[in-house]
């Protein structure tokens, strides 16, 4: 039993009581480590990053100004489709060209055909343009937009070269071309400035990263802070590499000196740092505001309608070139919602039903529509919709861009005049090939009128005499007269019906009665080449929507091709069909088929192609007439070797959704 008295024992002291003020011993060190590093490894990041800043505004510039060129090139271009300046004038425009920017080295003018037309800087290598650039000149013209080449004649004297190809095309008619030919090393010195080269080595690199031109001020990049932008040049692949010539931080040799260094400076840093991030702020609004105004600049440059609206449809910005197209100003047209004082009374329904569309998010992206301008004159105009998102992925509204297409319209209405004036004299060549048979035929019908009737008089005479008449002679002789008088007016009315200048005019027709409407003219030409016309058209078919005429044209001169097809095979195998059937995706298929010499493979690639003929006489324009009058009604027309020797032209009608058939 313990008394109250007696003492406690004493406690055992361990080695855990040091451990405490170890670890904050060894918690100190570690941050007194750590800071050091942390702000090392912080301002590592930030020469990354601002390395990466900078050449993205490098690459900019660099693009910049080689658009800028590209719009000068595009300009001289527009003006010499138009009307070929005088030497003097050209050379002008030129030297104005390379005194606006030192990297262009040579500008050459080729007409359509690859000839030299006008050239001025240095001179053209004996061997012309590389290889790069011929393919370069090949994409452009074929695809009609500008195109670089890829990086050519960098050594270690010479720099690199790349050539710019602009297609030259009017009225989709491709005339020639512009090629403009760029140093990269007179580019780089020219728009790189010189505080960004004194820090970091600059490359143009091609797209085996051999080095087409470089610039380095400040020495040899250390291979620390390092960064590649790919330039968004079409056709050609070029990086530009930086290099800074910085070298990684280092940490401080005394700790303790180094943090109290830290710990004083601290404000005067703070006061730095602010007035350094005041200044950038600055910068950058100053060269926010330059942007703005370049943009601006090329805005209002534009001959391409622009047009923002909000959600509810309100128009919150327009170009110039919008308010020239629409006849208004632009105080009249911002904050202004639908109905539109552009909109035409006569489609007024259309824009409120597209409207409707608009507001609901199901806006269409591209639609043509007529804008009605303040004089009261249309124009037709071809609009793109697009929806306009903010930085946060929200929907704020719509872009459109506008284009005016009224010469366009003026073309396509100029071309189809122009197609329907070849149709018709299509139709009066034909028909003068067989004026000289009509003569033939007609003297058939005209012959047996005239007996049948001679021998009705004759019985009628007998009659008389006190002889009994026959009735039953005299009915059949004026029956074949009567056959025969049809006969002639059925091939005068399909010969009328067939050369009478009309508009197309889609209804709905039955193949069959199609075939039997030309068949005497067929019939016609296939005797005088003694050919034979077997006709396998079933009288179930569906009935087309098409134009009764055009196919009977398609037809005749399908048929009339195969029977000068056959001209030079044996009489027995002179064998034309017509065939059709019901074929895929609700369409209706006929076949001419004949048994002649075929096509070969070098005619086969230009037979629908206008004004290209095998025949001596020929005009060239049957077959591209047929193709267009089939491609009118939504068909196509093709052809193929007949496995028996010759050749089937088949074209497809769709099918029409009534079921009567109207004929005219």
């Amino acid at each position: 039993m313990k008394s109250p008295f007696t003492l406690p024992r004493p406690v055992k002291q361990g080695p855990w009581r040091w451990l405490v003020p170890v670890l904050l011993v060894l918690l100190f060190l570690l941050v007194l480590l750590w800071l050091p590093w942390q702000a090392r490894q912080m301002e590592s990041n930030e020469r990354q990053e601002q390395l990466i800043a900078d050449t993205l505004w490098v690459e900019q510039t660099l693009r910049f100004e080689l658009a800028r060129s590209e719009e000068a090139l595009a300009a001289l271009g527009n003006d010499l489709v138009i009307e070929t300046p005088a030497p003097a004038a050209l050379q002008a425009r030129f030297a104005q060209m390379f005194k606006n920017g030192h990297e262009l080295q040579r500008i050459i003018w080729y007409d359509a055909q690859g000839q030299v037309k006008a050239s001025r800087g240095m001179e053209l290598p004996p061997e012309g343009l590389t290889q790069s650039s011929r393919d370069a000149a090949a994409m452009s013209r074929s695809t009609r937009l500008g195109r670089y080449s890829e990086p050519y004649g960098a050594t270690g004297l010479v720099h690199g070269l790349i050539d710019f190809h602009l297609p030259l095309v009017h009225a989709g008619k491709y005339m020639g071309s512009l090629v403009a030919t760029y140093n990269l090393q007179t580019l780089l010195d020219e728009n790189v400035p010189w505080w960004f080269a004194q820090d970091n080595a600059l490359s143009l690199l091609d797209r085996d990263d051999h080095v087409v031109a470089q610039r380095a001020a400040g020495g040899p990049g250390r291979g620390v802070y390092t960064h590649k932008r790919a330039l968004d040049l079409p056709g050609s692949q070029i990086v530009l590499a930086t290099d800074s010539v910085k070298a990684a931080p280092k940490l401080l040799p005394n700790l303790l000196v180094g943090s109290v260094i830290v710990l004083a400076l601290g404000l005067v840093i703070s006061l730095v740092a602010l007035w350094r991030h005041i200044a950038r702020t600055i910068a950058a609004e100053n060269a926010l505001r330059q942007q703005m105004a370049f943009r601006t600049a090329m805005e209002d440059s534009l001959l391409t309608g622009l047009r923002a609206r909000d959600l509810e449809g309100r128009v919150t910005y327009v170009n110039p070139a919008f308010c020239r197209m629409v006849g208004y100003p632009m105080e009249d047209l911002l904050g202004k919602k639908p109905p539109m004082p552009y909109w035409a009374p006569e489609a007024m329904a259309e824009y409120e039903g597209r409207f409707r569309k608009v507001l609901s998010g199901q806006a269409t992206p591209q639609f043509e529509t007529v804008f009605q301008r303040s004089d009261g004159m249309r124009v037709p105009v071809l609009v793109f919709e697009a929806p306009l998102v903010d930085a946060h992925g929200r929907h704020t509204g719509w872009m459109s861009s506008i284009l005016d297409i009224t010469d366009r319209k003026r073309a396509e209405e100029l071309n189809r005049q122009q197609q329907e004036k070849l149709e018709t004299s299509a139709r009066l060549a034909t028909m003068g090939e067989i004026s000289s048979m009509l003569a033939h035929e007609l003297n058939q019908p005209l012959a047996a009128i005239s007996s049948y009737t001679a021998g009705a008089l004759n019985v009628l005479a007998r009659e008389t005499q006190a002889a009994p008449l026959d009735t039953g002679m005299l009915k059949r002789a004026l029956e074949q007269a009567n056959t025969q008088a049809r006969r002639a007016g059925q091939i005068i009315r399909s010969v009328h019906e067939f050369v009478k200048k009309r508009e197309p005019h889609r209804e709905t027709v039955g193949i069959p009665n199609v075939v039997d409407g030309i068949r005497a003219l067929v019939e016609l030409q296939a005797r005088q080449s003694y050919v034979a016309l077997q006709v396998d058209v079933p009288d179930d078919l569906p009935p087309v929507l098409a134009d009764r005429v055009l196919i009977e044209q398609v037809l005749l001169n399908l048929t009339r091709n195969a029977i000068e097809a056959m001209q030079a095979i044996d009489p027995e195998r002179r064998v034309l069909r017509i065939t059709a059937h019901t074929g895929e995706q609700g369409q209706v298929a006929v076949s001419v088929i004949d048994n002649g010499h075929g096509i070969s493979p070098e005619v086969a690639e230009r037979l629908f192609s206008p004004f290209f003929s095998t025949k001596a006489e020929g005009m060239g324009m049957g077959l591209s007439i047929c193709r267009t009058a089939i491609e009118f009604h939504g068909g196509t027309l093709t052809h193929a070797a007949n496995p028996g020797g010759g050749t089937v032209f088949t074209f497809t009608l769709q099918q029409a959704q009534e079921a009567p058939v109207t004929e005219r």
